[in-house]
């Protein structure tokens, strides 16, 4: 086997990982542990007829998500563990949960996909498409994404996971009657007839938000529209109670900045806080200057869109999703 040639699927085995798990960090171990698994194989590899590198690559990696330790849970999103709340009169009172129990985002960047990725692609690594995989047991997820996603035959399939076609065909259907039961089915073509990105929503989003323009942005959102905040359990739905939260505790963004970025095939938007702290610099004569804010990393709002408006924004809020996005740490 060629490992530089192994290489090339890095980042296809790592979509189809995060897909499984639901994290980026879960998901880059287990590609890591793949290649490592598949490079000290080497040497007894061969491949010919049905058994190619990449399928080879794509059992290795089955194997890994299929071994490794799990939470102690399945990953969530808010809008799965609960109905739509309501605004606290005292934020404090806010339920939080760890880390491990929630959906993370994944940069495109690092998944492979852009705006011009197929409508399958984008939507296989949709939240709300990757939080649904969550509910399938591990062979029905694996089944699913090898089917559905990597389009892969049930024959093939099959040979992979040491199961029957019939087998193989009785999980996919399992599964996919499960993720249907959470509306998350996927194109059954690659025609992009509902573009993810729009530029425009995009553009107006980012300059109502640093503005801080409450009235600008509600006009933005559909009459469905829901708001989620990982790591808090709280979400909101419809364009009253988001409104009331930004004229709230979501006060605190006031004079952010942002970086336009994207995540799960979707637009993203990375929000800087001003930390109130100052830079402590030198002008030309020497004279310390004070004047420089510094703009922390506080969360990344992916955005889901609907005919024009906003139908979802997931705020994954934290500085350590910034570091995957090769965001900066500050920004001065």
């Amino acid at each position: 086997m060629n490992t530089t040639e192994a290489e090339t699927y890095r980042r296809e085995i790592l979509g189809y990982c995060y897909r499984y798990f639901g994290c980026i960090a879960e998901a880059e171990d287990a590609t890591q542990e793949t290649m490592l698994r598949a490079w000290r194989a080497r040497d007894g590899a061969e491949f010919g007829g049905r058994s190619s590198l990449r399928t080879w690559l794509y059992s290795i990696a089955t194997h890994v998500c299929l071994d490794m330790a799990r939470a102690p849970q399945r990953r969530s999103l808010p809008v799965d563990l609960n109905e739509p709340g309501r605004v606290p009169d005292d934020p404090t009172s806010l339920a939080t949960m760890p880390e491990q129990m929630w959906i993370g985002p994944a940069s495109d960047a690092h998944l492979g996909v852009d705006p011009s990725a197929t409508a399958l692609a984008r939507e296989s690594v949709r939240l709300a498409f990757v939080a649904a995989l969550q509910f399938l047991p591990p062979r029905q997820r694996v089944v699913l994404i090898l089917r559905d996603v990597l389009v892969l035959s049930a024959a093939e399939c099959a040979d992979l996971l040491d199961m029957s076609v019939a087998s193989v065909n009785s999980a996919l259907a399992r599964a996919r009657k499960t993720m249907a039961q959470h509306g998350a089915t996927l194109p059954t073509d690659t025609a992009d007839d509902a573009p993810a990105y729009d530029t425009r929503l995009l553009e107006k989003y980012v300059a109502a938000f640093e503005a801080y323009d409450v009235d600008r942005l509600v006009d933005l959102l559909t009459e469905d529209a829901e708001f989620s905040m990982p790591p808090f359990e709280l979400w909101l739905r419809g364009p009253a109670q988001i409104e009331r939260w930004w004229r709230g505790p979501g006060q605190v963004c006031r004079n952010s900045r942002t970086i336009v970025t994207s995540a799960n095939g979707r637009p993203a938007v990375a929000v800087y806080h001003d930390g109130g702290g100052r830079d402590e610099s030198r002008n030309d004569a020497g004279v310390r200057d004070s004047s420089a804010a510094r703009w922390e990393p506080f969360a990344i709002h992916v955005l889901e869109s609907r005919a024009g408006r906003l139908s979802a924004l997931t705020h994954f809020i934290g500085a350590g999703h910034f570091a995957e996005f090769g965001l900066p740490a500050h920004l001065p």
